[in-house]
């Protein structure tokens, strides 16, 4: 009997000390090859076991940028302004095929994403667009990305784990439906790398394009330090893309990885880095919700002035005469709250945020400051005006001033 007692007990502490349920891994395999001629790209989803998946349901958006499906099981498409397409996989190993048109264009004759004989550059969350997964339960898709060049294209960048040539490991802990987002760059390309901190910084951009990738990597090996201080998350990988005319003559941060146009200056004459801004929406990942736009942008453009400020980059006269211009192009604001928040809007967040920041100072007799309410809002999985005041106020362990407004009613 002693034995019997004996054995039951170690097996159950073993039991006890090792998981006895693991998720069943299954291949979802993307495979992109890119054809400049019709600028366009086919793309293949494969499932290595399709009986592991009751559905895939896309947003196509209009439903313009997509045609050719083809699908091993049953396909729906529900075409109109809010065009989906719902994917029901045959049992056994199961694939979906498109094509999806690369270069978007804009009213003023410049493109977000575009395709050129040489190179192109694009989002891949146009490539695989957002889907509702409907999947079994204890199932854990693995998902890798790779890409086919056309003959003459030397490299493809993506912000995703290089595990081959051309192929990227795809893994988004947040999401069940991990699929291939972010800025990507494919062609004949330069680019240069360097490591900061827990991160490897790639710039890339198309040859003869004029990016100035020595001075991205200088500036932000310039504030990373604060930027360690500030954000708790730090990406294993960061790509900087960027071209020149005609693409958009803007910037736009996307999954660990920033669009810049190469004719965009790194600091403008007022004072602000379209580049850091970026850099703080990448790693910030405030979702916002319910007309409380103006809380992630605010935030960006705070940080923006505030890590260059911090890093010795600004003078207090140049940072004196910056609020100056916020204050002049933001004195007709009467409210922050709105779907997009406008320039102006996003000035009058930062005033907002610098008056925040100088009452949690002196209210916490410099122990918190705005670094804890981001810190905070970063933790939460949306956040709107209301969550935003209450997280203000956990912080300073008492009510705010600042916040008791009619800019945020």
């Amino acid at each position: 009997m002693a034995v019997g007692w004996r054995l039951a007990l170690t097996v159950g502490c073993l039991l006890l000390g090792s998981p006895v349920w693991a998720a069943q891994k299954v291949d979802l395999d993307y495979h992109v090859r890119l054809l400049p001629q019709s600028d366009q790209a086919e793309v293949r989803l494969t499932l290595a076991r399709g009986s592991v998946v009751r559905s895939l349901d896309f947003d196509l958006g209009d439903g313009s940028h997509y045609s050719d499906f083809k699908a091993d099981g049953q396909w729906q498409l529900s075409p109109g302004k809010e065009a989906r397409g719902l994917w029901r996989p045959a049992a056994d190993k199961a694939s979906l095929t498109y094509r999806v048109r690369i270069s978007h264009g804009r009213k003023s004759g410049s493109f977000d994403t575009r395709m050129t004989p040489n190179w192109a550059l694009i989002r891949g969350d146009d490539l695989v667009p957002a889907a509702r997964l409907d999947q079994q339960d204890g199932i854990e898709l693995v998902s890798r990305l790779e890409l086919e060049l056309p003959g003459g294209w030397k490299s493809v960048e993506t912000a995703w784990p290089r595990i081959g040539k051309n192929k990227f490991r795809i893994d988004n802990p947040s999401r069940l439906f991990d699929r291939p987002t972010g800025w990507m760059l494919a062609g004949q390309l330069g680019s240069r790398r360097t490591r900061l901190g827990e991160t490897e910084v790639t710039v890339s951009s198309p040859q003869g394009q004029g990016m100035r990738r020595m001075d991205v990597l200088t500036l932000l090996t310039f504030v990373w330090p604060q930027v360690q201080a500030v954000f708790p998350r730090h990406p294993n990988k960061l790509l900087i893309v960027g071209a020149s005319d005609p693409m958009w003559r803007g910037s736009l941060a996307a999954h660990e990885s920033i669009y810049l146009n190469s004719r965009l200056p790194l600091v403008s004459e007022s004072g602000t880095s379209a580049l850091v801004r970026e850099l703080a929406q990448v790693l910030g990942r405030i979702n916002d919700k319910q007309r409380s736009d103006w809380i992630s942008e605010g935030f960006a453009e705070y940080y923006a002035i505030e890590l260059v400020r911090r890093a010795g980059g600004m003078s207090d006269e140049r940072f004196d005469s910056l609020h100056g211009k916020l204050l002049k192009s933001s004195q007709k604001v009467t409210t922050l709250r709105g779907e997009q928040a406008s320039p102006a809007q996003v000035a009058k967040a930062v005033l907002l945020l610098q008056e925040l920041d100088r009452e949690i100072r002196l209210k916490t007799r410099n122990k918190r400051s705005l670094d804890d309410v981001l810190r905070g809002a970063m933790r939460l999985e949306s956040v709107d005006t209301k969550d935003f005041v209450e997280l203000s106020e956990s912080v300073i362990g008492d009510s705010s001033k600042v916040l008791d407004t009619g800019l945020l009613e």
